[in-house]
């Protein structure tokens, strides 16, 4: 009689994907857990005035934001109600932007270190006299391209 040979076939078994949902998972929570939503708490009020002739900045990671304005209810107590300037996350004096330049100028690649913008968010109340004293320490540590940032105003004909 003859005998039937089986074939054995050269084929890998199918990967299980059981586990996928839970690796997807596992990514998910990471990336949720490492997240920074919001670079710093605005702890001042900051009404920027109205412009008509405004020009978008493109690459918001060469912008420095410098905060100048009288804390919120939240930090009246601690701080008063004087015109203070926040630099991050915290409330600074002028002598302290240099050190947040360099800071933040060590995070950009070097090529683009030229093409850093410091962007002054002033409140409309705020008079010139602590907006004139962080315009000299920006001169000072040689900060020279400067952006006011204001909203967006229609023309009137």
């Amino acid at each position: 009689m003859a005998h039937f040979v089986k074939k054995k076939s050269n084929t890998q078994p199918a990967i299980s994907t059981a586990s996928l949902p839970d690796i997807v998972f596992m990514l998910l929570f990471f990336f949720m857990v490492i997240t920074k939503m919001r670079d710093s708490e605005l702890m001042i009020k900051t009404e920027v005035p109205q412009a008509s002739e405004l020009t978008k900045l493109e690459k918001k990671s060469l912008v420095n934001f410098i905060f100048i304005g009288r804390p919120v209810d939240k930090y009246k107590d601690l701080y008063g109600t004087k015109p203070r300037i926040q630099l991050g996350d915290k409330f600074a004096e002028p002598e302290d932007i240099p050190l947040f330049l360099e800071q933040h100028r060590l995070t950009v690649s070097e090529g683009e270190r030229n093409q850093i913008i410091t962007s002054m968010k002033i409140d409309s109340d705020v008079t010139m006299g602590i907006v004139g004293d962080v315009k000299t320490a920006l001169r000072k540590a040689g900060q020279l391209k400067l952006n006011y940032s204001a909203h967006y105003r229609e023309r009137t004909k």
